[in-house]
């Protein structure tokens, strides 16, 4: 072979070896920049999934607080109603006492 080719062969190897770096360079700059992205991506995955279950959860509570407060009143509506009824009875029963003490 000629000094010429050897030269050209050893120019062509070096060049390779420059380009096989930059690429490895390259792809591990992808790697890391794709893993920061990732990383990014899933922290704002996270931090959303919290906003979402903080506001579900204001939701349920705020939804858990109004039927507590509607079956409060539910129950004290029944409890007035059953005193009224007490009421108008014990005063029947108490007649009804009255009388049989006369009677007797």
């Amino acid at each position: 072979m000629s000094f010429e080719a050897i030269s050209n062969i050893a120019q062509a190897e070096a060049q390779a070896k420059t380009t096989v770096a930059n690429a490895e360079a390259r792809a591990k700059q992808l790697a890391a920049d794709t893993e920061s992205a990732g990383k990014l991506a899933v922290e704002a995955a996270v931090q959303k999934a919290d906003a979402e279950l903080k506001e579900l959860s204001r939701q349920v509570n705020e939804k858990a607080t109004a039927q507590a407060t509607k079956l409060s009143g539910e129950l004290n509506n029944q409890k007035a109603a059953l005193r009224a009824k007490a009421e108008a009875k014990l005063d029947a029963a108490a007649a009804i006492v009255v009388e049989r003490i006369v009677n007797s």
